[in-house]
């Protein structure tokens, strides 16, 4: 009998261990992939936002380091904005725009191949390209400039469950959310329906105070803040 408890406790012990092991596995593998050197800072009126680009996702990074040390994005707005959802920038014609022009189109002339990587997703303060959908864009390529930042909401388990299943069904290559991500989902937020999708390429290190500030801006009929949100980028 007491061989018996001493093999079970042996067992136990190993299935504790191989547990423990797979999800420091799973954290170093997510820890590698979001690895990145270079640093922008976004300067608004409301404060700054510090992201971190993606050493992943190198042709989304270096296009949004060029333009950044180009100017590009300098007086550029958060031109649409909405509630628990993200924030967009990064049209060139936001520059200077008055309240009613339609905004959400410009850009430069290129479009970015997709990088959409296993292990980056819209969690919350989520880096992302925006891009054309799928019916005239069936690759997925990136707009040349216009990004988003997420905010999101938290999900309950019967919603991760469901939203998993959602995604296995109509997105079957990405293989449904990770344990990681259903984690992440559930306790801090994004938006998990854009997953497999869109190519996100960094994420928020300092600022989500003020992310959350933006996505809490009145907006009008086109989702634009009432009052303007311009920016300065600089390389950190």
């Amino acid at each position: 009998m007491k061989n018996r408890f001493i093999i079970v406790t042996i067992v136990l012990a190993l299935l504790l261990s191989m547990t423990t092991m797979a999800q420091t596995t799973s954290s170093n593998e997510q820890a590698d992939i979001t690895k990145g050197t270079v640093r922008v800072k976004i300067e608004t009126r409301l404060g700054d936002i510090v992201v971190r680009l993606y050493d992943a996702t190198p042709i989304h990074r270096d296009n949004f380091v060029k333009l950044v040390k180009e100017g590009y994005y300098d007086g550029t707005l958060f031109h649409r904005v909405i509630k628990n959802f993200m924030i967009q920038g990064g049209d060139p014609d936001s520059k200077g725009a008055p309240a009613d022009k339609f905004l959400g189109e410009g850009g430069p002339d290129y479009t970015l191949e997709a990088e959409i990587r296993t292990g980056l997703y819209h969690k919350r303060g989520a880096l992302a390209a925006a891009r054309e959908g799928d019916d005239t864009n069936p690759e997925r390529r990136s707009s040349g400039s216009q990004f988003y930042i997420v905010w999101g909401r938290t999900f309950s388990p019967r919603q991760i469950e469901y939203l998993n299943e959602k995604l296995k069904t109509e997105h079957p290559e990405t293989g449904g959310l990770t344990e990681m991500q259903q984690r992440i989902y559930a306790s801090k937020g994004g938006t998990p329906h854009l997953d497999g999708q869109y190519t996100v390429f960094g994420e928020v290190e300092e600022g989500m105070d003020v992310v959350e500030k933006i996505q809490n801006l009145p907006t009008n009929q086109a989702d634009r803040p009432v009052e303007d949100v311009a920016v300065k980028m600089t390389i950190l």
